[in-house]
C-alpha cells in the first residue's frame, strides 16, 4: 500500500477518546483513594468518620477531574499536530 500521510486529526473524536481513557484511569485511581479510606475510617481516630465520606467523593471525583483534564489535552495535542501538520508536513504511516 505505501506510504499514507496523515494530513488532519478530528480533535473532538482525538479529545472524546482521551476523556474516555481519563475517567477510567480516574476511576481506578479512584478505587484506590476510596479503598484507603475506607482503611483510614476504622482507625480509632476522632476524625475517622470523615475519611469513610472522602472515599466515596473520590470515586465520583476523580474520574471527572481526570476525563476533563485528558479531553482538553487530546484536543489540545490534535489541535497543535493539525497547526504544526501545516506548516512542517504530515506524518508518514506505512500501512498493509
Amino acid at each position: 500500500m505505501g506510504l499514507m500521510k496523515l494530513k488532519r486529526i478530528g480533535v473532538l473524536s482525538v479529545a472524546k477518546f482521551y476523556g474516555a481513557i481519563g475517567v477510567i484511569i480516574g476511576f481506578v485511581i479512584g478505587f484506590f483513594i476510596a479503598l484507603f479510606s475506607l482503611f483510614l475510617a476504622v482507625l480509632p481516630m476522632k476524625s475517622a468518620g470523615m475519611f469513610a465520606g472522602l472515599g466515596i467523593l473520590a470515586i465520583i471525583i476523580v474520574p471527572l477531574f481526570y476525563g476533563m483534564i485528558l479531553f482538553i489535552a487530546g484536543a489540545a495535542g490534535a489541535w497543535f499536530y493539525n497547526v504544526f501538520a501545516g506548516w512542517i508536513g504530515p506524518v508518514e504511516i506505512e500501512l498493509e
